[in-house]
């Protein structure tokens, strides 16, 4: 969202609720830095000061379209920035194309701060690393029972091991190649790390 503030300026300003207790956090991009106001805390972070962003896929069971920026600033703090907000106790709203241009604009307004900012995308390389030991272990198991059902001529529970299969792939492959670890610029954000 476009705001102006007192002086004309124009200002980009982004808020989503955590929790549904609590007030919203809430952020602008100014001419003096990023402002946020979270928690009865607030602050403002000149661009260059900004030390890294990494941006992720992060689903949840009440929101399966969920991003995450993760804003770290030189000298310590780190911000967390959702793409969801929180409407009642039931619902989780996306805030798709607020986030996204929020992001947009904060890495334009530091690119031309010269910021010198840790740009990454995805899970920890570490992280990932060991989720995909785990699928390559978790693969191999359900291959034997696949062919052990056979084997056994258990079709019924074969068909039930490929349907599962074929869903674990759709939604975990999904989650995996959004957050594969990797750089970025400022003039080419991850399109699978954006909403």
């Amino acid at each position: 969202m476009q705001v102006s503030d007192a002086h004309g300026a124009s200002a980009t300003s982004y808020a989503y609720k955590a929790s549904l207790i609590g007030s919203a956090h809430r952020f602008e991009l100014t001419d003096d830095g990023l402002s946020w106001h979270i928690a009865g805390r607030s602050g403002v972070w000149r661009y260059d000061e900004i030390s890294a962003i990494r941006l992720s896929f992060r689903p949840v069971s009440m929101q399966q379209h969920r991003f995450r920026a993760d804003v770290s600033r030189a000298g310590g703090g780190r911000i967390a920035i959702l793409s969801t907000s929180w409407q009642t106790a039931a619902l989780m709203a996306p805030q798709d194309n607020g986030f996204r241009e929020f992001m947009i604009e904060l890495h334009s307004r530091m690119a031309k701060a010269g910021s010198r900012a840790e740009l990454t995308a995805g899970l920890g390389r570490k992280t990932y690393a060991a989720i995909l030991a785990f699928l390559a272990v978790l693969a191999v198991a359900m291959m034997a029972l696949l062919i052990r059902a056979f084997l056994i001529g258990e079709f019924a529970g074969a068909l039930f091991i490929i349907g599962f299969a074929a869903l674990f792939v759709w939604q975990v492959g999904g989650f995996m190649r959004r957050n594969q670890p990797r750089s970025y610029s400022f003039d080419q954000l991850p399109r699978g790390a954006l909403p």
